[in-house]
């Protein structure tokens, strides 16, 4: 099991990348929430195994959304807690 806290820039706030999100979360079975922060970004933290985690970061990219652009997505590692179920959309 594997936790990450990644937040990701550019436009992402506005463009429905909140509910993207939690569709790529839906499909690699990850937990976690996400939720816009005040200086235009978005977090996103999530636990699963490390093949799931790696899925997921992968299709956060939204490469192939016309009106989402990730520029960037800093992620870090943290100790699993396994009290996370379910993923959350958070306003």
């Amino acid at each position: 099991m594997e936790r990450i806290i990644a937040v990701a820039k550019g436009q992402v706030q506005g463009v429905g990348y909140r509910h993207y999100i939690s569709n790529c979360a839906q499909a690699t079975g990850v937990h976690g929430y996400v939720k816009n922060l005040p200086d235009g970004t978005v977090e996103m933290v999530a636990e699963s195994s490390p093949a799931a985690i790696a899925d997921f970061i992968r299709l956060a990219h939204a490469r192939s959304d016309p009106v989402i652009h990730v520029e960037d997505i800093v992620v870090k590692n943290s100790p699993a807690t396994e009290k996370l179920h379910g993923f959350h959309v958070y306003w």
